[in-house]
């Protein structure tokens, strides 16, 4: 059944191009040859007559010699069959390889049906509608040649929408990035409006540069639900059941609630010329619903009240003495929001006693320059004290000492590797934030996620921050869930108030209201 791929109701399970084409095995297995290149082909059909097309000219199909080329095939003789015109562009492989056999079939089958088809990349007049079936799972490398001058051809031409088949061509299904290429071939994809995925959703497709290549998404899973499994799936995308734990909660109950009963948080950061930060970050942490909210600000000349425009929100009393550890030890603690060189002089004492720590911008800088910290850091976990890191690229980076290009080009293998590292929930921050757990954790670590929801109305100065308080505020309510499930919903629920936003870049402060007004639901 076909269904957008929006903001889910429920999480999504991703599967790995090795998963997919192993599931597709299996959905082979048995059934007549050709039967689920027909499926395919006519989810592709249905689509393709739901979306709206510019104009009245053909539908135009750029098919590659693979499986997805014969899964547009199929489409365009049904639509011809159907009435619609179209137009097939058939792309050879650069080394000449012959076509798949079901694919070969595919193309016998239009040509016979009296499908407009023609070798070779043209670029007509007027078409309504591209659909990019060159390449799919098994790209390795940039494509070239013919297949190469077709992806500059797609991209190129403004005369219609693209709608990519499975995923953009050129676009690596594991990791969202163009394939690497060289100086013959260099890295390119397919940049499309719309994608069908088909049988499984692919991370690739929602991290990386997926989300700018792929545009909305589908997926149609061709009748075989009961194949895929969650047990084998490479990351979960995050959908609207990640707020339940807060969102969910019977009215009843509610009415036992007292500001003591909803965690107290304290906010450590807003160093010289930085307070700013560690009041989004506050603020955030008491709108997100926690009972007291404390901030410990190290700009020594700030004014006694913490934010003027905030007056619930309270000095820390013991900031004075930061060794009298016991004031603060139980409360979730969100550090480094604009702490600038001052955190690190407090970080040791904050790792060794935080029961609870959402580890944010400064504070990561300090861990990933000062080997001592890092080890202090590291060996949280064996003490049971949870600790969640909230990067983005650059300070990932810097963790994991290895180039930003380098972190982006595997975004999910690089969350995993920094929780692996450094033992604890990791919440890599970008397009398709990614959150991971380590792999060695009691019970067994739940597979990655990644967000679904957000988009540039985030790009500004503080939302971060915003985010770190956020997750802190959340977690002060419930401190017995695993770290990966209240940095999922914090996620989720940051990206949501961008989402259903339209009027440019999305200020911080105003960012912490809009995520307020989300707990009506």
């Amino acid at each position: 059944m076909l269904q957008p791929i929006d903001l889910p109701t429920h999480a999504l399970t991703l599967h790995s191009a090795a998963q997919s084409r192993a599931l597709e095995a299996a959905a082979l297995a048995g059934q007549p040859k050709g039967a689920l290149m027909e499926r395919a082909g006519l989810a592709l059909a249905r689509l393709i007559l739901a979306l709206p097309r510019r104009g009245q000219g053909p539908v135009l199909f750029a098919c590659g010699p693979g499986n997805n080329g014969g899964d547009g095939l199929v489409a365009a003789r049904l639509l011809h069959q159907h009435g619609l015109a179209v137009r097939v562009q058939l792309i050879e492989a650069r080394n000449g390889s012959s076509q798949a056999s079901d694919a070969r079939d595919a193309l016998q089958a239009a040509q016979a049906a009296g499908v407009s088809i023609h070798a070779g990349w043209q670029t007509p007049a007027g078409s309504s509608l591209a659909v990019d079936a060159l390449l799919g799972l098994g790209l390795q490398r940039a494509p070239g040649g013919a297949l190469g001058e077709a992806i500059r051809a797609l991209n190129a031409q403004q005369m219609c929408e693209v709608l990519a088949v499975d995923l953009p061509s050129g676009l690596l299904a594991d990791t969202g990035m163009p394939a690497e290429g060289d100086t013959h071939s260099p890295a390119l994809a397919v940049k499309a409006q719309h994608c069908l995925s088909l049988l499984t959703l692919k991370p690739g497709l929602f991290t990386g540069q997926g989300r700018a290549f792929c545009g909305r998404i589908w997926l149609d899973r061709l009748g075989t639900d009961g194949i895929s499994s969650s047990d084998t799936a490479t990351a979960r995308l995050l959908g609207h059941d990640s707020l339940s734990p807060w969102r969910g909660e019977p009215a009843g109950a509610r009415h036992l609630q007292h500001k003591g009963s909803q965690g107290d948080v304290l906010v450590i950061g807003g160093a010289t010329g930085m307070r700013g930060a560690a009041r989004l970050a506050a603020r955030a942490a008491l709108a997100a619903g926690a009972g007291r909210v404390y901030a410990w600000l190290l700009d020594s000349s700030a004014d006694s009240d913490i934010d003027p425009q905030r007056p619930e929100l309270m000095r820390w009393a013991a900031s004075e003495n930061p060794a009298d550890v016991g004031a603060w030890r139980a409360r979730t603690v969100v550090c480094g929001c604009g702490g600038g060189e001052a955190v690190a002089a407090h970080l040791a004492t904050v790792l060794k006693q935080a029961e609870r720590l959402v580890l944010d911008a400064d504070g990561l800088n300090a861990v990933a320059r000062t080997p001592e910290l890092g080890a202090q850091l590291q060996a949280r976990a064996a003490r049971g004290q949870a600790t969640v890191l909230t990067p983005h690229p650059l300070e990932a980076a810097r963790l994991l000492a290895c180039s930003v290009a380098e972190l982006q080009s595997d975004r999910l293998h690089a969350a995993q590797a920094l929780a692996d590292r450094w033992h604890c929930t990791v919440l890599l921050k970008g397009s398709g934030s990614v959150i991971a757990s380590p792999s060695g954790a009691a019970g067994g670590a739940a597979p990655p996620a990644i967000n679904s929801s957000g988009n540039a109305a985030l790009a500004t100065a503080g939302t971060g921050d915003v985010l770190a308080g956020w997750l802190g505020g959340l977690w002060a309510q419930k401190p017995d869930l695993p770290a990966q499930t209240v940095a999922s919903a914090a996620c989720f629920w940051h990206g949501l108030a961008a989402e259903q936003y339209s009027g440019g870049p999305l200020r911080a402060a105003d960012l912490v209201e809009r995520m307020h007004a989300l707990h009506r639901g």
